[in-house]
């Protein structure tokens, strides 16, 4: 009897690790599958080419954890230093940022700081919904301005958890100058990185940062670093340093990509989004894994569609973008032109930007001519 019974504990003890060894894990698994790996995504690009309106596509899907520049705060911190000093610092607080480790901002922030002392945090519609403010929905359009008036004292700890319940986290990102320095969160496993690269003519460009000196007066002390030229040639020097990164980098995404690059890397014209936006926006989305909502369409064509002229620096408001973007044509002296012709003129030559040769031709050059060279 004492034996019969031994048998049956015996018998049920193996059974039961049964169940533990081959249930258990496939329990596990099933979870695992039920909330994938976030998507991470990291548009590239420089200061006045159109990366804030490109950020808010992204921004404004439901789906879409997005911050603007957080390495603002480094370099603010940090502005004694110039740009590749500081590639390290960038890196690692976007690698963090990505993971949704917020104490990252420890270093560069008041350990009083509240959600609203983010760098342009009003910009994110994540953090203007729920968990992070209460006051509009996850589905809604939210302006930058009805944001700040209402969800702005919030504590910062909400960034963090509003951050961790979205499938993908968006960063725009003006300060890095080397995909190279990029490739460790490239093959890093805890990441799905996608780059975005947005690139604008180098004309336009420079037109705008003229309207925005004040603003950039920091940033571009960063970018020049010691360069020793003062005065009326800062402004190129600036500019020949960010057209150099642009072709470097679009050299390091499609020329001789190394594995982990592969699908990883797309870059995008500011022109192409505004003469075609539903396309452009639809093919940025693709790249990202989401889905392009009949909202998201409708809100995406407005804004491109709008009488607004783009005065603010830093505003993304309904605005007639076509015409904006090409503003630098009638306003811009062909003096100047010339001149960042001749400190962009590779980069030009390789985004498929035409060289214009003279102010009738400045003018009068159609958009497909002046596009001709159009690869995209």
């Amino acid at each position: 009897m004492v034996k019969s019974r031994r048998v049956q504990v015996l018998l049920i003890l193996v059974v039961l690790s049964f169940l533990l060894i081959y249930f258990l894990p496939c329990s596990n698994n099933a979870h695992m599958e039920e909330k994938p790996s976030p998507v991470h995504i990291l548009i590239l690009s420089s200061w006045r080419s159109g990366s804030s309106f490109t950020g808010q596509i992204f921004s404004q899907h439901p789906s879409v954890f997005y911050l603007m520049e957080p390495a603002w705060h480094i370099w603010v911190k940090m502005y004694q230093n110039n740009a590749k000093v500081l590639h390290m610092a960038v890196r690692d607080l976007v690698r963090s940022v990505f993971l949704c480790d917020m104490s990252v901002f420890d270093a560069y922030m008041s350990s009083q700081k509240k959600k609203s002392d983010l760098f342009q945090w009003e910009a994110s519609r994540a953090l203007c919904s729920p968990p992070a403010c209460d006051s509009f929905s996850r589905s809604d359009i939210i302006t930058a301005g009805n944001c700040k008036t209402i969800c702005g004292e919030y504590p910062f700890s909400k960034v963090e958890e509003a951050c961790k319940t979205y499938s993908h986290i968006a960063i725009k990102e003006v300060r890095f100058f080397d995909l190279k320095v990029l490739y460790p969160l490239l093959t890093d496993p805890s990441l799905n990185l996608k780059i975005i690269h947005l690139v604008r003519d180098p004309r336009a460009v420079f037109r705008s940062r003229e309207n925005a000196m004040a603003e950039l007066k920091l940033d571009s002390n960063i970018v020049v670093g010691s360069q020793k030229t003062k005065g009326e040639m800062r402004p190129y020097d600036t500019m020949q340093v960010i057209c150099k990164s642009h072709v470097e980098i679009y050299k390091a995404g499609s020329q001789a990509v190394p594995s982990f690059l592969k699908d990883r890397y797309l870059l995008v014209r500011y022109e192409d989004i505004v003469r075609d936006p539903l396309a452009k926006a639809a093919q940025m989305y693709r790249f990202a894994e989401l889905h392009f909502t009949p909202e998201l369409q409708k809100w995406v064509h407005n804004i491109t569609h709008g009488k607004g002229h783009g005065e603010q620096a830093f505003g993304t408001g309904s605005r007639d973008a076509l015409r904006v973007s090409q503003a630098w044509r009638k306003t811009l002296p062909f003096q100047k032109i010339e001149k960042v012709q001749n400190v962009c003129k590779d980069a030009m030559d390789l985004l498929g930007y035409r060289l214009v040769q003279s102010e009738e031709e400045q003018k009068n050059m159609s958009l497909d001519l002046l596009f001709a060279q159009n690869s995209s």
